[in-house]
């Protein structure tokens, strides 16, 4: 697949491997690289699909490649000019509309009553779907009218964040063509 943000420097193409690691530090020609790729998790379902595309990308500040211009959706003017995330596949290109952008972290399994947003691919119900929105959306750094439906799929775009330790940045958005 492929990924784009108008006016900014996510244009790359979106890997998928065996695991959650392996992009991390390799680039699509599978040679070792400090910046890694952008990748979609391991657990996502091509044949189902799966309710959320959840992708994953470095915040390689020194470099400024991969997602480090998806920081720049703290800034809610930003968003108000970049509402449109591109997603290609071989099938279709589609855009989705960002719905919520917020900070987080990487939980201790210990916490409870968490939103884990980085375990949430494919909702089992309709409850669960409409959970992961409602979180999403509570924990926004601003108020934005879009939403989801239970149904609609759902791009969640995830990357290290160093407003706190283990800190994460993600910015979730639902298709709309």
């Amino acid at each position: 697949a492929w990924i784009e943000i108008e006016d900014s420097k996510i244009n790359y193409p979106v890997l998928q491997g065996t695991d959650n690691e392996f992009y991390m530090t390799h680039t699509y020609k599978k040679e070792y690289s400090k910046d890694g790729s952008l990748f979609l998790d391991k657990d996502y379902d091509w044949n189902k699909p799966s309710s959320n595309l959840l992708i994953y990308g470095h915040n390689n500040i020194g470099s400024k490649e991969m997602f480090v211009d998806l920081m720049k959706y703290e800034d809610e003017e930003y968003y108000n000019n970049h509402k449109i995330i591109r997603f290609t596949t071989a099938n279709e290109d589609a855009e989705y509309e960002i719905i919520a952008v917020f900070k987080s972290r990487v939980y201790y399994k210990s916490e409870k009553d968490v939103f884990r947003y980085y375990f949430f691919i494919d909702a089992q119900n309709e409850q669960e779907f409409n959970e992961y929105v409602q979180n999403s959306k509570n924990v926004s750094l601003y108020n934005i009218e879009a939403t989801a439906k239970y149904g609609d799929q759902l791009l969640t775009l995830s990357t290290c964040s160093y407003h706190t330790e283990d800190g994460r940045f993600a910015v979730v958005a639902r298709k709309v063509k």
